[in-house]
Parts: C-alpha cells; sequence; structure tokens
C-alpha cells in the first residue's frame, strides 16, 4: 500500500520530528555511556564509541536530509536511518553487560518506516527488529548455557506487539494521508472556482454588485464602476447611499431585502452635467443565513447580488437583430428595384441632356446622385448573399501584398478629386505572398481606407497604411487614422450587418470586410492606436488590422483561381 504524499509540509514536518528525535536519543545514549564510565561501571570503550559515531550521524542525516523525505518504497536509500537505527541498538545491546535492554529503541525505526514508509517497509522493519531481538535472546542464551524459554516468549511477545502497532499505525497514516488529500482537492476546487467566478464577473459586460444590508458595496466588477462612475474613481467599499445619483439603487436593494425575493425594475442613473444612463437591475440574496441573535457570529451574513444591464446595449443588440432579419428581407428586395432603378437612371441621363433651365438640371443631378446611392446600396446587399455563397465555392490565390497594396493605393489615390489624397504609407512585407484574391483585397483596401478618411484629420500623416511581416512569420496590413475614438455601444457593433453610427450609411461595408477575410483564412480587428508623430507627439487613432494566414500552397503558374464578387 503506497502512500500518496500530500504536496505541503506535513510529512516534511514529521520527517523533520524523526531526525530531531534521533539526535535526542543518540545525546542521551551518549550521556548515559559517558555517565557509567564516569562512575566506573562500565571499563569498555567501544559502547562510548559507537554513541559518538551514531550522535555524528544523527546529526549529519538531520543536516544533510532535511529537505525532503525518502520515497516511501523500500530500498537502500533508507539505510542511512531505518538501518543504522536498527543496527546501532543490536550492537549496543549485544555488548551491554547488565540489566539495561536497549530493546524498546526498535520502536523508534518502525513508527519511521510505518509513517514515512509503505505497509512493506514498516512490516519488514518490524521483522528485522523482531528478529534481532529474538537473536540476542538466542546470544545470551548460548554464552549462559540457560534455559531462555520465557526471554524468547517475551521477545515473540514484543515483536508481536511491533507488528500490530506497525499495522494500526501505518493505517492510520493512510487515512489521515487520505483525508489531508481530499481536503487539499476540496481546497484546489474551492480556489479555482473561485478565481473562475471571480474572472467571470471581472469579464461580464453587465455590471454586478454584491451589497450588504448596510448599502456597503462589497465587491464590483469593472462593468459597474463605469456604469456607477462619476469624474472621480470609485474605491471598494463604498456606500451606494453616499452619491444622491444612486437613490433608485439603494431603494431596490432595501426592497430585495425587506421582502427578501428577487426584484428586477428599470431605473436611471443620473449623473451631474451628463446624460442620464438608463439600466435593467435585477437583485437575488445569497443563501447566508442570519444569525440567531446570540452575538455568537454562527450565521453568515446575507447578501445581495445586484445586476446592471445597460438599456443602451440592450436597445443596440435588439435593433441589430431587428436589421439583420430585415436585411434578409431587402436582399430579396433589392434584387427586385435593380431593374427599375436601372431604368429610372437611365431615363434621368436622357432628360437631363435635353434640360436647359439651371434649376432643372440641378434637380436632375439630385435624381442622378440619389439613384447611384440606391443602386451602391443594392449592390452591397445583393454582395452578402454573394460572399455566402463563394465561402465554399471558391479556391484562393497567392498575391504579393506589397505590390498589390502599392496599386491599390495609387489608384485609389488617383480617384480622389485633384489627387488630394495623402497619407504615409509604410511597406515593410517585401516578398510576402498571402492567399487571397486581388479583387476582394483591393475592395477590402479601399473600404477601410474610405472609412478612415471619412473621419481623419488635415495633418500630411493622418493616414498611415502598413505592411508588416512578424517575427513567426505572419503577415499583417494596418490602415490607422487619427479620427476621434469610437463609442464602445459602436465599437461592440462594428462588424455586424446593417449597423453604422451614420444615418446615410447601409452598415455593411465593415460586415463585408469581415466576410472577405474569414473567406480567406484571414482575420480583422479594430482598437485604438497611440503612435508617436514627429512634431505632434503621441497622438490616438483608430487602426484595422489585418492579419493574413501563413502561406501553405506554392504560386500557381496562372492567375486567379476564382471570379470577383463584384457586379
Amino acid at each position: 500500500m503506497l502512500l500518496q504524499r500530500p504536496a505541503d509540509g506535513s510529512f516534511i514536518r514529521l520527517w523533520h520530528g524523526f531526525l530531531t528525535g534521533r539526535v535526542m536519543v543518540a545525546l542521551a545514549l551518549l550521556f548515559l555511556q559517558g555517565l557509567g564510565m564516569a562512575l566506573n561501571q562500565s571499563h569498555d570503550p567501544l559502547p562510548l564509541a559507537l554513541c559518538i559515531a551514531y550522535a555524528c550521524a544523527t546529526l549529519a542525516l538531520r543536516i544533510v536530509s532535511r529537505h525532503a523525505p525518502p520515497a516511501p518504497q523500500a530500498g537502500a536509500h533508507w539505510l542511512p536511518s531505518i538501518g543504522v537505527d536498527l543496527l546501532m541498538f543490536a550492537v549496543l545491546q549485544a555488548l551491554h553487560v547488565g540489566s539495561m535492554n536497549f530493546t524498546p529503541l526498535f520502536g523508534l525505526p518502525i513508527l519511521m518506516a510505518s509513517i514515512l514508509g509503505t505497509l512493506t517497509l514498516a512490516l519488514g522493519t518490524t521483522a528485522g527488529a523482531t528478529l534481532l531481538s529474538l537473536a540476542w535472546v538466542w546470544w545470551q542464551g548460548d554464552r549462559a548455557g540457560a534455559d531462555l524459554a520465557q526471554r524468547y516468549l517475551q521477545a515473540a511477545l514484543t515483536g508481536t506487539g511491533y507488528f500490530v502497532a506497525a499495522y494500526l499505525v501505518h493505517q492510520l497514516a493512510a487515512r489521515l494521508t487520505s483525508v489531508q488529500q481530499a481536503a487539499q482537492l476540496s481546497q484546489m476546487a474551492a480556489r479555482a472556482q473561485a478565481e473562475v467566478s471571480a474572472r467571470i464577473i471581472q469579464n461580464l459586460a453587465d455590471g454586478v454588485l454584491v451589497l450588504d444590508q448596510d448599502g456597503v458595496v462589497r465587491m464590483a466588477n469593472p462593468a459597474a464602476m463605469q456604469l456607477l462612475s462619476r469624474q472621480e474613481p470609485l474605491d471598494l467599499p463604498f456606500r451606494l447611499s453616499e452619491a444622491p445619483d444612486w437613490a433608485a439603487l439603494v431603494g431596490l436593494a432595501q426592497r430585495t431585502f425587506r421582502l427578501e425575493q428577487p426584484q428586477s425594475a428599470d431605473v436611471d442613473i443620473l449623473h451631474q452635467g451628463q446624460r442620464p444612463v438608463g439600466l435593467r437591475v435585477r437583485t437575488w440574496l445569497t443563501s447566508g443565513a442570519h444569525g440567531d441573535g446570540d452575538g455568537d457570529g454562527g450565521g453568515s451574513e446575507q447578501l445581495c447580488v445586484m445586476f446592471l444591464h445597460d438599456l443602451r446595449e440592450m436597445q443596440a443588440r435588439l435593433r441589430t437583430e431587428k436589421l439583420a432579419a430585415m436585411g434578409r428581407m431587402s436582399a430579396a428586395v433589392a434584387h427586385e428595384i435593380r431593374n427599375p432603378l436601372a431604368a429610372i437612371m437611365q431615363a434621368n441621363a436622357l432628360l437631363e441632356e435635353e434640360l436647359a433651365d439651371p434649376a432643372q438640371q440641378r434637380l436632375a443631378r439630385m435624381v442622378q446622385q440619389n439613384a447611384d446611392r440606391l443602386a451602391r446600396i443594392a449592390e452591397e446587399v445583393l454582395d452578402i448573399a454573394r460572399v455566402q455563397h463563394q465561402i465554399s465555392h471558391t479556391p484562393t490565390a497567392l498575391l504579393a501584398l506589397d505590390e498589390a497594396v502599392a496599386q491599390i493605393w495609387a489608384d485609389w489615390q488617383a480617384q480622389s478629386p485633384g489627387g488630394r489624397r495623402s497619407a504615409q504609407v509604410s511597406l515593410a512585407a517585401k516578398g510576402a505572398q498571402v492567399e487571397f484574391d486581388a479583387e476582394h483585397l483591393r475592395r477590402l483596401l479601399v473600404n477601410l481606407l474610405d472609412n478612415a478618411a471619412r473621419y481623419m484629420g488635415t495633418q500630411p500623416d493622418s493616414l498611415q497604411l502598413s505592411t508588416h511581416v512578424t517575427e513567426q512569420g505572419h503577415v499583417g496590413l494596418q490602415v490607422w487614422s487619427d479620427g476621434a475614438p469610437l463609442d464602445k455601444s459602436v465599437e461592440r457593433h462594428l462588424f455586424e450587418p446593417f449597423f453604422s453610427s451614420e444615418s446615410r450609411s447601409s452598415g455593411l461595408g465593415l460586415y463585408i470586410c469581415r466576410e472577405l477575410c474569414q473567406r480567406h483564412g484571414a482575420s480583422i480587428g479594430y482598437q485604438r492606436v497611440t503612435r508617436e508623430l514627429p512634431g505632434r507627439g503621441p497622438v490616438g487613432g483608430n487602426a484595422f488590422a489585418i492579419s493574413f494566414r501563413k502561406t501553405v500552397r506554392p504560386a500557381p503558374g496562372n492567375g486567379a483561381l476564382f471570379d470577383t464578387i463584384m457586379v
């Protein structure tokens, strides 16, 4: 039966205790032998020399092996401790002349083997001590020539007691070890559960507050702190009643404690000088029982857990779902309006040729501009279906990234009225090839450049286009502009269909960019990045980064292997 030692220092403390006990026994034996020689009761220096050697051996083992006990299995690694003890006590018993009996000292190595070793080691040590005791009786009887049946019987009974004690001590040690292991596993599971719960709460998009009956906030995740905070930071713990802005939350928590039932309500947090924040609040009570009022603290405290849902986020999510449903329907509608829209545009072009009045020509141009806008929206809606259809039907082709980006940038700059578009272009992916269709990359990059140009500043370095290769061999593309930071509610839905912060946008551009990236095994993401610009210092900006997948096949001899999704 093998004992699995716990990971804590309990066995090390036991090991230290046995080592210290051996040292104390050695010093006691040394003292007794020295005292016997001083009183002229013994004239043989050999026992004293053995006691000195035993004391040195126990001290050396105490110093050298203090860090960890030996492995519990039986083996030669137990000879410096159990083996030395058995040999020392047996030799002292054989050399001693008189009535003193050293056999009770065999209990020390037997206990050591039973607690720190396996059952085999414990029984083997006990058997060795019993055989040594019987051998000593035989030795005494052989020298004296007397009948030692009674001494044999006493040695046998002592050995039997040793066996029973060794077995029981080992079983008790095994039991305590298993209990301790179970306690440690439970503690580890509880700690892991607490860490997981804390991590989940910390990363929840909804706010979480934990309050006591006095309205003191014991715990709050970052989302809750952001919803509650005003201009100054909040430090835990704090009272909800310390600010009148949170009066509605205080009342809801008090009602929860009073009724002892979950509550739900929509409240407004009114921050001075700011727009009110609408929250949907749900509360629950923990299962802690109240104390019995005798002041002994036997009952656990009951707490109120409050979940704060931002109504703006809920409304935005609902709006996105509605628009997504409408988008599926609008795809069919867009397909149906293309032909009538083409007829309107053609008729307006013919009509504009015959108009001479400037006011009428201006109206015709307005019709043409809005018809073009409708045509673009219809194409974007139809592109969603095309992209989804082609994801599993078309392969990809290898593309030299820097050359393709340089060509797309030149074409995009040339399309600007008067060639006013400017940017800092840094192409650092020399020779890197990516698996992407050239026309899809053009559409992806033009869309990102158009978005950046819409919100960028007027400085020459307000727009930056760059490519790079990481140390791991990943190829990337980034479009950065010094526009204002995006609102958090907008950032969460950037790549969702039919979501836009502008009323005149269809909200499909970034969604199609994401679909194109996913189709080719690439990824696109947004983050706020601060760059050090010459003459301007650190400037924050919006960065859209594309990470291409690693190339897994050689470049084909022919061109692109699939059609584009443009009509």
